[in-house]
């Protein structure tokens, strides 16, 4: 991972699969234990699977973070169109909702026409 940071674009169920996998392999390198990368990985699919079901494309970012003396994972779902409206996923769960629940830090910035990005972060405890 260079720079600490991996881009997976969201474009089809694959890229759910992968970006899940990028995330526990990464969640894993920096010490997060099973139960905390089982939670990231669902955040990661109700966030991506909202990307597919209302815009269609996008993509994820996963970048390493510190705060003092905090380290943690953070990742960015951006889309061109409407990831935030709806807020929830009625085909396959609890959508943002779920994915601001399962995280220790989450903020939606969305324009219409312009996208939407979600910012989402797990500290290590």
């Amino acid at each position: 991972m260079a720079n600490d940071e991996l881009r997976v674009e969201i474009r089809s169920s694959r890229d759910i699969v992968l970006a899940r996998q990028h995330a526990r392999e990464l969640a894993q390198s920096m010490g997060f234990a099973g139960g905390e990368i089982t939670i990231i990985a669902a955040a990661i699919s109700e966030i991506a699977r909202n990307i597919l079901d209302y815009a269609h494309a996008g993509e994820i970012l996963f970048e390493r973070i510190q705060h003092g003396r905090k380290h943690g994972l953070s990742i960015t779902a951006t889309d061109g169109g409407a990831l935030a409206p709806p807020i929830s996923s009625e085909k396959t769960g609890s959508g943002l909702p779920g994915a601001k629940w399962l995280m220790d830090d989450f903020k939606v910035e969305a324009q219409r026409g312009k996208g939407t990005v979600v910012r989402m972060a797990k500290w290590l405890h």
